[in-house]
């Protein structure tokens, strides 16, 4: 994957995710939910945008910790905050010259459940960007469900990896 085909990844999963925006008024966004699912839309949206702020932010040091996410209430309440900061990473991935993508870090993260400890390991700026947006995707997927039982429309590509998409497309052709 080349840090052309990254960046326009970034570029559509944050438009995505400002659409996800502009669809959910201020009142919705911030409402808890009822069922399996706790938390509210914004809670939920404000977990994707901690991962790439992590990202971000490490990018910088070369360590990526994203077991020290800020998880700001502001980005779980706010639409226009939660829009700001999109906006914000999405100026910042597309200003980023294509040598970061090729840079090494080492990642930090938990994923053991019980007294097990972060782990961290080497990586580099490409596949965590790809981390990135695979979990957003995913995330976005939850949302999609959440939005649809609280009656907000979002476009059918929503929540759906480009392989998925590019699958059942030539799938519909056959």
């Amino acid at each position: 994957m080349t840090s052309h085909s990254l960046s326009h990844a970034i570029r559509n999963v944050l438009e995505q995710g400002r659409l996800f925006l502009d669809q959910t008024g201020e009142a919705m966004y911030a409402r808890p939910l009822k069922g399996v699912f706790s938390g509210s839309l914004g809670a939920h949206y404000r977990h994707v945008l901690d991962h790439f702020l992590c990202l971000i932010e490490g990018m910088r040091t070369g360590e990526i910790d994203y077991d020290r996410r800020k998880r700001n209430p502001e980005l779980e309440t706010s639409v226009d905050r939660a829009r700001l900061v999109t906006e914000s990473l999405a100026r910042e991935f597309d200003s980023l010259p294509e040598s970061v993508f090729d840079r090494d870090c080492v990642v930090t993260y938990c994923v053991a459940y019980g007294e097990a400890p972060s782990e961290a390991v080497e990586s580099n700026v490409a596949r965590e960007i790809m981390f990135c947006v695979g979990h957003a995707i995913h995330h976005y997927a939850i949302l999609k469900l959440l939005c649809a039982q609280v009656g907000v429309e979002l476009p059918y590509e929503f929540g759906i990896a480009p392989s998925t998409l590019k699958y059942l497309e030539t799938t519909a052709r056959a």
